[in-house]
Order: structure tokens, then sequence, then C-alpha cells
């Protein structure tokens, strides 16, 4: 595929003159950061994030579900980067800055094709695949995932639409190999916990979890004022009481 038009009005050139146009204006050293962050800046904060998520996750009850969910966000966006290998080479879009030479392009040499951005592809692939497994740090993730967009666009070495892409990609890949990736990686992340390498799975200290990743009847404790009602073990006790 020759790559997708641009000829005559178009929303998408028109959406990266104006965000690229934010960079001609800008002082050396605030592009300079855009570069650094753009390209590696935001990844590595995405990988902070998982380490600090799998920490967290390692002190719940249900820890090997939770780690399970965990490590699917980092594998959802290997498989979505090579799931992004053919789809390259069938748009064959160029980069914009060869069909648009007064772009500012912060970082010049780029010779793949264009369509769709590996970095929003990983990107929001990684912040989906958290929100799944929690709320919070899935949020976090996301939102490093717009930053990625917007920073591509504002370099100058994708169009809007490669990002769009991108997001669409990684976000399904994500949610639709989810029930798959759970249904394998739970168990996995079981036998982990109960083998010599169960400090990667569980906290030293927290109780263990059932074959089913949830906590071991009659372990739930039942915080003052959570709302929550006691188990059956607990029901007894009250009565023998």
């Amino acid at each position: 595929m020759a790559g997708l038009a641009l000829e005559g009005p178009n929303p998408d050139v028109d959406v990266l003159d104006g965000v690229n146009g934010l960079a001609k204006d800008a002082p050396h050293w605030v592009n300079t950061a855009m570069e650094y962050i753009g390209e590696y800046g935001l990844i590595a904060a995405l990988a902070v994030l998982c380490l600090v998520a799998w920490w967290s996750a390692r002190r719940r009850p249900g820890a090997p579900s939770a780690v399970a969910g965990l490590v699917w966000a980092p594998l959802a966006a290997g498989i979505a980067l090579l799931a992004n290998i053919p789809i390259r080479a069938f748009v064959e879009r160029p980069r914009p800055f060869k069909d648009h030479p007064g772009l500012a392009v912060l970082i010049p040499g780029k010779s793949d094709f264009s369509f769709v951005s590996d970095h929003a592809t990983l990107t929001m692939a990684v912040g989906v695949g958290l929100f799944v497994a929690h709320r919070k740090y899935g949020l976090i993730g996301i939102g490093l995932a717009l930053a990625e967009g917007f920073c591509r666009v504002y370099m100058g070495v994708h169009y809007p639409t490669d990002v769009i892409g991108g997001f669409a990609l990684g976000t399904a890949v994500a949610l639709l190999l989810a029930p798959l990736a759970q249904a394998l990686l739970v168990p996995l992340m079981t036998a982990i916990a109960g083998s010599k390498l169960a400090w990667l799975v569980r906290a030293p200290g927290v109780e263990g979890a059932d074959g089913d990743g949830s906590p071991p009847e009659g372990s739930r404790v039942v915080a003052a004022g959570s709302g929550m009602q006691p188990g059956p073990k607990e029901r007894d006790k009250d009565l023998a009481a």
C-alpha cells in the first residue's frame, strides 16, 4: 500500500502543523527536554510505575492473581509491537517530515514507516494492561500514554492518526487477550508463590491464597467500618461467644 492520502484539506495535517508549531516557537532547552521525554522518559516512567504496582501487589492477600494481572501489562505491549510489524509493512506510510519539509523535527534520521506509532502502541498497551489489574495505577499509565502521543506529534515524527492507531492497537491487544493471559499467568504465579522464588509474587509475611488466587476461607479480616460482611467462621465464633 502506497500510504495514506495527503492531498486536499486534511485535519490530520492541520493538527500536526498546530502541535508541531509549538516546537518551532519553543526555547531550545524545552525541545531538548521534549526529545528525551518523548523518546525515553515516558517509557521509563511507565517501567517505574509497573515496578511500584508490582511491589504493592505482592502485599495483597490474593498476590498471585494480582501479580499475574501486572505481568500481563508489559507482555501485552510486546505482543502489540509484534502485531504492528505487518501493519506498518502493509500501510507503508512515510514519516510526516518526508512529505512536509517545513516541520520542526526533534529526532531526525528516522527512516522506518510512520503508521502506527510504536511508542503510542507500547505505552497504551501498558497503561490499559495496568488498568485491568489496578484502576489507580492504570489511570496513571493511560495518562502517561496520552502524554507520549502528544510528544510524538510535537516532535514531528508522527501524524496524529499514527498515534490514535497506536492507542487503538495497544488497547485492543491488552483487553482482548487479557482473559487468556490471566488463565495462563495465574497458575504460573501461584506455582512461583510456592517455590524458592516466592518473593517475586508474595511479600514475606503475606498470607497465602487458594489456587484460584482468592484468600483462603476464614483468613479474611473485616476492617472496622468497611461495610464488609464477616465470613462463616467469623459468624460461628461470634455465636460461640
